[in-house]
């Protein structure tokens, strides 16, 4: 495999692939030891050894993090109605061109993977897939206990809008607590389908994908990369 230099460069999250020619200029990317000027010089990673500024590179294709998303951040790269979900990740991870993998409303909180791999994108939140979204909601009123059965059936919802069938778990009866389980992603759809059972959100928080669950050592605002085995994990409830 080969791969223009100044994408090896942008990978590892040292610059822009513009800012790469920068440091090409001023003598600061050394290939097998010696100083290259070409950005778009083609090589492969895995039989040549490249440093920028002393530092070693490795290649790696893409990226994939598990981050806490707070309360009033939205699940954006750029938006000027407010804080987005990659002003909280560290100055290198924002050189990287991660994007949110699907979204949390601004006023929900939870697990948000973010990733620069467009068919893990669209793998995890295509219907398609299967990937279950686990959602751990508080309501104002208690949920009522026909309201599973409503979900498994399958809501419509005030504007016609047909969901597919879901899985409602309540606490006990009369609980305002109860857990939800969704293998879509309309817009506001828990919101929506848990108001057309008469129980309006006050807390939606997204607890698991797939068999990936939220880390607990995570606080709201705080990331970390996943493992090899947790991006497997997001997969490993899909349905024959």
């Amino acid at each position: 495999m080969q791969i223009r230099l100044d994408k090896l460069i942008a990978s590892a999250g040292l610059a822009s692939r513009g800012e790469v020619r920068l440091l090409l200029r001023q003598g600061r990317v050394l290939v097998d030891g010696v100083p290259e000027k070409s950005a778009d010089r083609k090589l492969d990673p895995e039989a040549v050894r490249v440093a920028v500024d002393g530092r070693e590179l490795v290649y790696v294709a893409h990226h994939y993090y598990m981050l806490y998303k707070p309360p009033g951040v939205l699940s954006a790269t750029e938006d000027g109605a407010g804080p987005t979900v990659l002003e909280l990740m560290g100055e290198t991870e924002r050189r990287l061109g991660l994007f949110p993998v699907g979204r949390l409303d601004k006023d929900a909180e939870g697990l948000l993977l973010l990733t620069d791999d467009g068919d893990f994108c669209h793998r995890v939140i295509s219907p398609k897939s299967g990937v279950e979204k686990t959602y751990y909601v508080e309501t104002a009123v208690p949920v009522p206990e026909a309201a599973p059965a409503a979900f498994a059936a399958g809501l419509t919802l005030a504007d016609g809008t047909r969901c597919r069938p879901a899985k409602l778990l309540l606490f006990g009866p009369g609980e305002r607590r109860a857990t939800v389980k969704l293998t879509e992603g309309k817009f506001h759809q828990v919101k929506r389908m848990m108001a057309a059972v008469g129980s309006p959100v006050t807390l939606l928080r997204r607890v698991a994908e797939g068999a990936l669950a939220l880390d607990p050592a995570l606080a709201p605002g705080e990331w970390r990369a996943l493992t090899e085995a947790e991006r497997e994990a997001v997969f490993g409830e899909i349905r024959a």
